[in-house]
């Protein structure tokens, strides 16, 4: 998480800091990347679908990143967690707990959904005081 967390502060001043990383079966790094919503114009520029994306480039089996671990700072939205299931990613480790838009566990918990063929383990709440403290630091000078 000390890595997301990284990578989350890198992010673009005009963009919410939320840092993802993708970390292969034996714990070394295949990706990273921070929001880009606004410096790229692109509405699924978020953290988790930008390092999924990159890591598929380089994972030996390309888009199937079973046995990957995702680290995020900050919990997935639907749209976040629909991709992190698409791709098959075996754990997702998130920071802060999203009340409003989470989708594994807060508000919805669309990984955990038995309909679904694949469903990774869950481990929320990893440093959420530092994640939220990113997150509350970034909108207080916003409002």
């Amino acid at each position: 998480m000390q890595v997301a967390l990284a990578v989350a502060r890198t992010a673009d001043p005009a963009d919410v800091p939320v840092g993802a990383v993708v970390f292969d079966p034996d714990g070394a790094e295949l990706a990273r990347a921070a929001n880009a919503r606004e410096v790229t114009g692109d509405p699924t520029a978020h953290a988790e679908v930008l390092a999924l994306r990159a890591a598929a480039r380089v994972y030996d089996d390309g888009w199937r990143l079973s046995g990957a671990t995702l680290v995020v700072t900050l919990e997935p939205c639907t749209m976040c967690a629909g991709a992190l299931v698409a791709a098959r990613v075996s754990r997702v480790v998130f920071g802060a707990w999203e009340p409003k838009t989470g989708a594994v566990g807060s508000l919805w918990d669309v990984v955990r959904d038995r309909r679904l063929s694949h469903r990774p383990q869950v481990h929320g709440g990893v440093l959420a005081d530092e994640s939220a403290a990113l997150l509350d630091r970034f909108f207080r000078l916003r409002r």
